[in-house]
């Protein structure tokens, strides 16, 4: 699927915002701020629409992260899961890396978790409102959308032996069409329960055991302890600083670090910038990445297992450290990383008494592990793919260990006050389009929209550099001379991921929304 760059879309304004991958979601959670509700209750509504109407990317057994600004400070929630306890690393020998498919690759999903935290603390509508937009497009159907249809038609070979995702998400052994309606009452049925018990139900109830049962019934270990014992953690952002914007991320387990990590080995090199063309400046912004991944995929896992600490990754010291190894004349050339997937959504609303979210959760690799509980529809995450099953790497496979997370919100203040809420969906293009996205904004100050209609970079697995063809020519045949390999990929490509933005002005907020994909930003 190849997405046309001259497809005109511009900037939303308005004083109530939602922007998300799927319109229906986001006029979901619009309808919620409508009847009353605010921002959060605005997203909580989308995330819950989205299980339904983008199945692909995510489910009511993902895990999520988000970042609110109530209005006066920043929070985040940190809604994943560990990994069964009865796991451990022995059980994994026979494996060179760890299965993406059934039940070994299965968490403790965190996402309801998330639903019903966000609503407790800052929501202002009762829970069960939030379901009614996914309730009803369970039951009645939805129409399915273009780009969604095509993910969905890329992803079902993957599960041809697993006989509930075929028979929830398949009609004969098909995928639907662009347009065609598809109806999801398992799901529904689901949603409900949820709904009625405040999520109890999911983690200490019918729901639970019903995925307990189905776990020891195909060699997997989750147990009720481990999921009664699941609770999100309320955290404190981390963040860096440039020019007075601060850039805010979830703290590790995830990835967010490593756009922090390359924004502040950017910042070292401020005054050798400041002199410097377009094509300098790309590459110190792309070699700044490259050195925060390789750290990132070498040091990162549960934090109660890193070598280094989080404070260490984001001291000046350690920027210093790694800006000298940087060259303004010739590309690093780093070892092959590993593979980190993508298939995600993401959502950002904020409401007129300023309250701003940045929200997301993930299946990890598309629909998940392929793990279908029977009569419920909950596709679960296989967040447990995340894992190394090298024995001395702090993201080593153990049971009651959260696994590398690629999922992150963003959230961007400038001298403390909010700007923008935003992220990036798809794998390893997440770090690297928030420091992309960071960068324009403070750079160049455009609209959210232009922001995210602009070409990106990617750096690969491979170390190679990946580019949307509508990038400037002079600026790729400058980086090819500085030795980067570069790789030229229409734009549009599933590759580059897929952006949400909203951004404060002085009388309300603008919203961008991904050109890319199918989403939408719409407001009142």
């Amino acid at each position: 699927m190849v997405i046309r760059p001259d497809a005109h879309r511009s900037a939303v304004f308005g004083d109530n915002i939602v922007s998300t991958s799927q319109p229906l979601a986001a006029q979901a959670g619009l309808s919620i701020m409508k009847q009353g509700g605010n921002a959060v209750d605005a997203a909580v509504a989308a995330a819950i629409t989205l299980t339904v109407v983008e199945p692909t990317m995510n489910g009511i057994g993902s895990d999520a992260f988000c970042l609110v600004w109530d209005g006066r400070n920043i929070h985040g929630l940190n809604a994943s899961g560990k990994y069964p306890e009865q796991w451990a690393f022995k059980d994994f020998k026979q494996y060179s890396s760890m299965p993406d498919l059934g039940w070994q690759s299965v968490s403790v999903p965190g996402a309801v978790s998330s639903w019903v935290a966000l609503s407790s603390r800052f929501g202002r509508l009762p829970f069960e409102d939030l379901f009614e937009p996914a309730l009803r497009y369970a039951k009645d159907g939805f129409l399915v959308s273009t780009i969604i249809a095509d993910q969905w038609n890329r992803q079902i070979h993957r599960f041809s032996k697993f006989e509930e995702f075929q028979r929830i998400f398949t009609s004969h052994e098909r995928s639907p069409e662009a347009g065609e309606r598809f109806r999801l009452p398992d799901h529904a049925d689901s949603l409900e329960q949820i709904a009625k018990t405040n999520g109890e139900d999911f983690y200490r109830g019918e729901l639970a055991q019903r995925m307990v049962d189905d776990s020891l019934n195909n060699d997997g270990k989750l147990s009720l302890n481990d999921l009664n014992s699941h609770a999100p953690t309320w955290i404190n952002p981390i963040n860096t600083e440039y020019k007075g914007f601060e850039l805010h991320e979830i703290p590790p387990s995830g990835q967010g670090i490593a756009a922090l990590i390359a924004n502040g080995i950017l910042n070292e090199l401020e005054d050798v910038l400041q002199q410097s063309n377009k094509v300098l400046k790309a590459h110190a912004e792309i070699e700044s990445m490259k050195l925060a991944l390789d750290i990132v995929y070498s040091e990162v896992s549960d934090p109660s297992y890193m070598n280094k600490t989080i404070a260490e990754l984001l001291s000046v010291e350690f920027h210093r450290h790694l800006a000298k190894k940087i060259t303004m004349t010739e590309a690093r050339h780093l070892p092959p990383r590993q593979t980190v997937h993508s298939d995600t959504v993401y959502l950002t609303s904020a409401d007129s008494n300023g309250m701003m979210v940045s929200f997301i959760q993930s299946n990890y690799m598309g629909f998940g592990s392929g793990v279908v509980v029977p009569k419920t529809g909950i596709s679960l995450q296989n967040r447990a793919a995340g894992f190394s099953l090298q024995k001395d790497h702090p993201n080593c496979v153990d049971g009651g260990k959260f696994p590398f997370h690629t999922i992150i919100p963003g959230f961007i203040t400038r001298n403390g006050n909010p700007l923008s809420s935003f992220g990036v969906m798809g794998g390893d293009i997440q770090a690297q389009g928030h420091l992309q996205l960071f960068r324009q904004l403070t750079n160049q100050l455009m609209n959210p929209q232009e922001i995210i209609n602009a070409p990106r970079w990617k750096i690969s697995k491979d170390g190679s550099l990946l580019v949307e063809d509508t990038f400037e020519q002079d600026i790729l045949g400058g980086l090819e001379s500085l030795g980067h390999r570069v790789s030229k990929t229409p734009y549009g490509a599933y590759e580059f991921g897929a952006a949400q933005m909203i951004t404060k002005y002085k009388d309300g907020y603008a919203a961008g929304s991904e050109p890319r994909r199918d989403g939408q930003a719409v407001a009142f």
